[in-house]
């Protein structure tokens, strides 16, 4: 069995090319997707087309089990075992991948509509139209609520709402570890101290290495490194 995906940044209604992947490719691109969400300090372009289709995928397996379970009832069966194992460690990942998701939305979410609202139409969006719907929300409420519990008891000229002020943006001066899945040269790396000056690296397919997150995220959008 295989799925298909769109290829990124093209309209699937106008000639797009389909990449076709084995089911352990769809998995495999998954848990990437996972781990980069996990470690990132900021919100990920969203993955909602591998999400749906791993889904699918489930939903198969899932058919699959109730019949061998029907065909094999009487006897104890080891595949029956594995492939049940495999579908909760399937189901555990993409639920911890959504859930790493929504705490970020809740966490940043001035910041992330206010990336919406500023990303060019040939940018891939960092919301599904489900997060995006969710983060509205989140937002209306956590005003409505801030207004009706104290800024309507302040005097006039402190009742305005800078939420964008009040919420602290995604750290990207984090250091992240990373696994280098494709050669990178001529990364600008910037310095640490003032009396520092900037300096250029190269990264080695399958090393690993340390640093800030924002001189390779990039790298991570473009899946030339996976952090871990």
């Amino acid at each position: 069995m295989t799925e298909e995906l769109d290829s990124p940044g093209q309209d699937s209604d106008v000639g797009s090319e389909e990449v076709v992947l084995t089911p352990a490719e769809l998995i495999g691109r998954l848990e990437q997707a996972w781990m980069n969400e996990k470690f990132a300090p900021e919100l990920l372009e969203s993955k909602s087309e591998i999400v749906e289709c791993v889904m699918e995928q489930l939903e198969h397996m899932f058919f699959f089990q109730q019949e061998e379970n029907l065909r094999r009832a009487k006897r104890e069966d080891l595949k029956v075992s594995i492939h049940r194992m495999e579908m909760e460690r399937i189901r555990y990942v993409l639920s911890s991948y959504l859930r790493c998701r929504l705490m970020k939305i809740e966490k940043f979410f001035p910041h992330v509509l206010e990336k919406e609202k500023a990303r060019p139409a040939e940018e891939p969006s960092c919301l599904s139209p489900e997060e995006f719907a969710f983060a509205r929300e989140y937002m209306a409420h956590t005003e409505t609520h801030l207004k009706n519990v104290a800024l309507k008891h302040m005097p006039p000229n402190l009742q305005k709402l800078d939420l964008l002020r009040a919420v602290p943006k995604p750290d990207l001066d984090t250091y992240v570890f990373l696994r280098v899945k494709e050669r990178q040269e001529n990364i600008l790396v910037e310095p640490e101290a003032d009396e520092q000056r900037d300096y250029v690296i190269d990264l080695e397919e399958g090393s690993q290495h340390l640093i800030r997150y924002k001189t390779i995220a990039p790298l991570v959008a473009s899946g030339a490194v996976q952090l871990i």
